[in-house]
């Protein structure tokens, strides 16, 4: 399953972030596919591809204290559109 993390922080933190960013390790089972960085705002976008959702979020309360995490399961359009009924 694919899931859309957004980090957001406050500029004051930017400097803590990027260092502690710098050492993470993505755990087993976890698959980052993609980052993104808001160019006007602290805040990125990942996409991370997981079996288990647990080891989505139990990644993410390594950053509690310096970020605000939304995570939200996401699929494909593509894919999506197979499962919609044809009328």
């Amino acid at each position: 399953m694919l899931y859309m993390a957004i980090l957001t922080w406050e500029p004051e933190k930017t400097e803590e972030v990027t260092k502690t960013r710098q050492t993470e390790e993505i755990p087993e089972g976890i698959k980052m596919m993609g980052m993104w960085k808001d160019l006007g705002r602290g805040r990125v976008f990942r996409l991370f591809e997981a079996v288990d959702p647990k080891a989505i979020f139990a990644m993410s309360f390594a950053w509690k204290d310096l970020l605000n995490i939304e995570i939200i399961p996401v699929m494909e359009t593509e894919e999506l559109m197979k499962l919609v009924p044809k009328a």
